[in-house]
């Protein structure tokens, strides 16, 4: 049914989300907070008495689009005064003061610890923005359980926070300190999703695999949750390289519901780098888990994130980097463009590779996973896998899309009795780098 203007006494909140899946489950999070709270949720900002965007600010471009957003809706409050406009998030936390100064329609600024608050904030705006960017050490929003949005895959939220402080990152100062959600409430939100028809988990944390509760450590919360009834399929993301201790490795080998896919942060493949970076390992400790993992997990793919740029990088560690690419031969990879970002440990170096050059390495590393992603996945052409079906693949009518075990994405042929949520057995007939063309085996 399409959702008309509000002539009702029960405000309507719209919330749009940016990022990574963190500010996914931050968002149904918000949702929840502003339900209990007598707010219904609108899926258009132009029906909304609430308009709340929730950002990243881990990357300069982020905040570029956000601020663009931002201006696009300001002519929504415009034509209705009344509507409250808000930002949340880690960019609301990164830069509260600039963002007042550049879009000064803003009612609420919020960051990532001052959810709970927000009903009392969002009824206080007036004249004057509210700013609540209190970072707390103690919250984990453990007692609200998300609104969650439905499909057979949902975000859990097993930490929040970081405390490894890498060079280029801004999450430890918009996130704040590690903090791990109790064991108890992690089981309690899994069994209400699997109760809601969720077939698959992915527990998150900035550090995800540095857990710890009590004498519960993140191999034996992995332990915990395939425990569950009616999940089928975990995962986790991110974890740090660092972190990967034995118990999360043979919590991996050992319980069939925990997927063999893996995304193993690398950012460089220079010690040099790695070390102004202070990311905590070589590259030949790096390798070692590389090795250790594909050993105890079998048919472990591997995904990862490299950043191009570093401050200091030269032409001979970039070098290395697709050296390292090589070596591991990754499924697939996110990369980036160094981007240096305010009141991070690296910021008063600046920049000393220049915006072209940046781009050049990052096309070359683009063209090297490209090709190495279509490599591995021509490889397992003719094999078999069960998919987990999420639903209509956004290309070919009649077709049907899921994820393999390794978390690539699989198109086959819609049958009777296939839907959402159901585990089939497909084989590859043919594929591209990024998803495999399978038919019902």
């Amino acid at each position: 049914m399409a959702e008309t203007a509000n002539h009702t006494a029960q405000p309507r909140v719209y919330i749009e989300t940016y990022g990574c899946q963190m500010n996914i489950a931050d968002s149904q999070l918000v949702s929840a907070v502003l339900k209990r709270a007598g707010y219904a949720a609108s899926s258009r900002p132009e029906l909304a008495d609430v308009i709340l965007l929730n950002t990243c600010a881990i990357r300069e471009h982020a905040e570029e689009r956000v601020l663009g957003r931002l201006s696009d809706l300001a002519r929504l409050k415009h034509a209705r005064p009344e509507v409250k406009l808000g930002l949340l998030g880690c960019m609301a936390q990164h830069n509260r003061a600039a963002l007042v100064e550049k879009a000064p329609y803003l009612d609420v600024v919020a960051g990532p610890d001052a959810y709970r608050r927000l009903p009392e904030l969002i009824g206080r705006a007036d004249f004057d923005a509210v700013v609540d960017v209190r970072l707390d050490r103690a919250e984990t929003y453990a007692d609200i359980s998300p609104d969650y949005e439905g499909g057979v895959r949902a975000y859990v939220t097993a930490m929040r926070g970081c405390d490894r402080f890498c060079a280029f990152c801004v999450v430890p100062y918009v996130r704040g300190r590690e903090r791990s959600v109790p064991l108890a409430d992690i089981i309690r939100e899994v069994r209400e999703l699997a109760a809601h028809g969720v077939k698959e988990i992915v527990l998150l944390g900035q550090t995800v695999n540095a857990y710890r509760f009590g004498e519960a450590d993140f191999g034996a919360l992995l332990t915990m949750v395939a425990r569950v009834d009616g999940i089928e399929r975990i995962r986790f993301t991110s974890p740090h390289p660092s972190d990967m201790t034995d118990s999360v490795i043979d919590a991996m080998a050992s319980e069939a519901k925990v997927q063999p896919y893996l995304h193993l942060p690398v950012q460089s493949g220079s010690d040099r780098v790695l070390a102004a970076m202070d990311r905590g390992y070589t590259v030949a400790k790096y390798l070692e888990l590389v090795a250790r993992l594909r050993s105890a997990i079998p048919g472990l793919a591997l995904s990862t994130d490299i950043i191009v740029g570093f401050h200091g990088e030269e032409e001979s560690d970039f070098r290395a980097t697709l050296d390292l690419m090589r070596a591991v031969g990754y499924d697939s990879a996110f990369t980036f463009k160094y981007s240096v970002r305010q009141h991070t440990r690296a910021f008063r170096l600046g920049d000393s590779v220049s915006d072209e050059e940046k781009g050049n390495r990052l096309a070359e590393v683009i063209a090297l996973q490209e090709e190495t992603s279509l490599m591995r996945n021509r490889a397992i052409i003719g094999d078999e896998f069960p998919v987990l079906v999420e639903g209509s693949a956004r290309r070919g009518i009649g077709m049907l899309a899921g994820k393999t075990p390794q978390f690539k994405t699989a198109i086959f042929p819609a049958a009777p009795g296939i839907t959402p949520g159901a585990t089939i057995n497909v084989r590859v007939d043919s594929v591209t780098a990024h998803s495999l063309i399978c038919s019902l085996a």
